[in-house]
């Protein structure tokens, strides 16, 4: 199937516009996965009372509310609070962060924890969308990926959250040891009977510091192989693209009207608040990430301490790069006269030489109005972003490792 995607205007935003976006870290899960690394505390429960109270504070430092467009609950899975907990924290969200009209209010939700009940009170209390994490269909698959759901109970939050919710998201994860290419595409398949707004699709992928990362080494985990891999990810774009899914972001599809706008404002290079343990905002054109330990993070709030634990404003050539790799992640690329326009430098100026060799391997479209990747350079972009961010250090490597993939 050919994959064509016309580039449409890049339209970022000017990171000394006030942020219109927010978002609030909930790190509680019932237990960590064997592939998760994330910010989360499992089976501590008996920290949320304080957690509420500290995210009061931390927000209280902003001093006066700040509208919003798009409001994002992650984590860790919110939904592990308590529905009364819950509330008290969409509610202490709302005060600082008032939605304007047409507001995207999005809440990540484990399949296990979606009940009519819970997602009546969501919507009464203003979510709009809900993102579950459901990962497969397949009960070995769940199982070697240590969830906590069943098949079923994923079918069935789909169905529940479609009655409540503007906006339905799924996650499936594929490219997980002894998956086949069969378990993947039955997983596609029966997530489109089910009619969602939205699928994000993601490899696998084994991070230093988890579970799956310790398997590996020890030889009790294995890779799929390569081209297996790849043949996963096309089926997932041709298959969610035939079903009539816009494919707009690398890893994500939505149908008409219901792409993920908080998402977007980030790959816009956009501002956007938060608060949370682990949490990144973007205000003013600095950068600042919280403390990734929730009991770190909850004592310095208590003793009204700074949570920052990292804090940087980026050389404008520096955000340049980053701004263009956040815009190559949309399939409709980077527009060169806005892109000027907002970072003051010429794409060519910035990453000439590597665009042209990245042309010539077919990894990327270079045109006089815009840039994007092919559908070849989708499955490489990983390999493709360092060397855009870091031109000199990373050409020789990104380049072997495009052209292996090739």
């Amino acid at each position: 199937m050919t994959h064509v995607i016309t580039i449409a205007p890049f339209a970022p935003v000017l990171p000394s516009d006030p942020p219109r976006a927010a978002y609030l870290h909930v790190p509680f899960c019932a237990h960590r996965c064997g592939y998760c690394n994330f910010t989360l505390v499992a089976g501590r429960d008996d920290l949320i009372d304080g957690y509420l109270e500290a995210i009061g504070s931390e927000l209280a430092w902003l001093e006066s509310p700040r509208p919003v467009d798009t409001l994002f609950f992650g984590g860790g899975t919110p939904t592990q609070l308590p529905a009364d907990r819950l509330a008290r924290l969409i509610a202490t969200a709302r005060r600082w962060f008032p939605l304007a009209d047409g507001y995207e209010f999005s809440i990540e939700a484990n399949p296990a924890d979606v009940t009519d009940e819970r997602l009546a009170q969501l919507a009464e209390l203003g979510v709009s969308r809900i993102s579950l994490g459901g990962q497969s269909f397949n009960q070995a698959k769940l199982s070697r990926l240590e969830r906590d759901h069943t098949p079923e109970q994923l079918s069935r939050a789909v169905t529940i959250a479609k009655r409540w919710m503007r906006s339905v998201s799924v996650d499936l994860i594929f490219g997980v040891p002894e998956e086949s290419l069969a378990v993947w595409q039955h997983d596609l398949e029966t997530l489109l009977k089910l009619e969602p707004d939205h699928v994000s699709t993601y490899g696998l992928t084994f991070e230093r510091g988890t579970a799956f990362w310790s398997r590996l080494q020890q030889g009790h985990l294995s890779r799929l192989d390569e081209d297996l891999e790849g043949a996963m990810y096309a089926a997932a774009i041709d298959t969610l693209t035939a079903a009539g899914f816009e494919h707009y972001e690398v890893s994500n599809f939505a149908r008409p009207g219901h792409r993920c706008r908080h998402n977007e404002i980030y790959w816009a290079g956009g501002g956007y608040y938060a608060a949370g343990p682990g949490a990144a905002r973007f205000v003013d054109g600095r950068r600042e990430l919280n403390h990734r330990s929730t009991t770190t993070w909850l004592r310095r709030v208590q003793a009204g301490q700074s949570p920052v634990a990292e804090s940087e404003i980026l050389p404008p050539v520096d955000r340049a790069r980053e701004l263009l790799v956040f815009g190559l992640r949309r399939l409709a690329g980077v527009e060169r006269q806005s892109f000027c326009h907002v970072t003051g430098f010429e794409i060519d100026a910035l990453v000439g030489p590597e665009l042209a060799d990245l042309a010539r391997l077919g990894l990327m479209e270079v045109e006089p109005d815009g840039v994007r990747l092919t559908r070849a350079g989708l499955f490489v972009s990983d390999a493709i972003w360092p060397r855009l961010l870091r031109p000199s250090a990373a050409r020789d490597a990104a380049t072997a490792s495009a052209g292996r993939s090739l």
